[in-house]
């Protein structure tokens, strides 16, 4: 006598589409942060610098946060005149550990 068990898992498509929601708050609040962050330390003579840092929604994975002051790299990087001031490498390093952890997280479901 045999026995034959039937396991049926028919809410894949409902787990993607889940974790692809997850994924996309994760990117936008990671996005956001590094805003905030970057924000909190770039060096502020004017303003036009910090005002300028925003994010970019570029899809449902995807976030562009950055300046969009002509200058910003060169406060970033600094140049041969002045040192360099970091202000969204570091903002992004120190977001970069909660979103893997989140990314790790959605994974495991």
């Amino acid at each position: 006598m045999s026995i034959i068990a039937t396991v049926v898992f028919d809410n894949l498509p409902a787990l993607s589409k889940q974790a692809t929601e997850l994924a996309h708050l994760a990117v936008y609040k990671a996005a956001f942060d590094i805003e905030g962050q970057a924000k909190a330390v770039v060096p502020v003579d004017t303003g036009f610098l910090k005002n300028s840092i925003s994010v970019e929604p570029a899809g449902d994975l995807t976030a562009y946060v950055g300046p969009h002051a002509e200058y910003s790299v060169h406060v970033e990087y600094g140049t041969s005149r002045s040192r360099a001031q970091p202000y969204m490498r570091p903002a992004a390093e120190r977001v970069r550990p909660a979103f893997i952890e989140a990314m790790k997280q959605i994974a495991k479901m």
